[in-house]
């Protein structure tokens, strides 16, 4: 009676749980990627917001990326996965040019700055795993030129941009 007692509960237990959406690839990657070169973190840090991303539901999401002595303090939404989440943690500036390591957001892949403009006013980020790819922007809406851009560097970098919506 006891084991039946507690196979019920370990039943009920699972059925409790949804396991966290697989990250679906947005680019093959096996593609190649590439990260800015040029890159003054001190110019990156502040408040972004997201204008696309391949996560539905992202768009307008806020991000605050704030430097300091150890690195970064990331903050707001993480749209790396099936869906928007809290982000928050540390981000390490690895490099070279503009390469993150995050110590819990963006599940924990690597983030490249793709590109941004020369005066930090739209930016794109990917993962070269390919689970993530957004533009961030100071404002909404970005400029349609840098969006255009934006949307240019996604495809260069293999990105399927019919998938990194607003």
């Amino acid at each position: 009676m006891r084991r039946l007692i507690w196979a019920a509960v370990l039943a009920l237990a699972a059925c409790g749980q949804k396991p966290a959406p697989e990250p679906v690839a947005l680019r093959d990657p096996k593609g190649w990627i590439s990260s800015a070169v040029l890159f003054d973190p001190a110019r990156f840090a502040g408040t972004w917001y997201v204008a696309a991303s391949g996560v539905p539901g992202c768009a307008g999401a806020r991000q605050d990326w704030v430097q300091d002595g150890q690195g970064w303090r990331l903050s707001g939404t993480d749209c790396s996965g099936g869906r928007a989440m809290t982000a928050s943690g540390r981000v390490a500036l690895t490099g070279p040019g503009a390469r993150f390591t995050p110590d819990s957001a963006f599940g924990r892949e690597p983030v490249w700055v793709l590109w941004m403009d020369q005066d930090y006013r739209v930016a794109v980020l990917g993962t070269p795993s390919g689970h993530f790819g957004m533009v961030l922007s100071r404002s909404l809406p970005p400029r349609g030129d840098l969006m255009n851009a934006a949307r240019e560097v996604i495809d260069f970098n293999g990105y399927d941009v019919r998938r990194i919506t607003r």
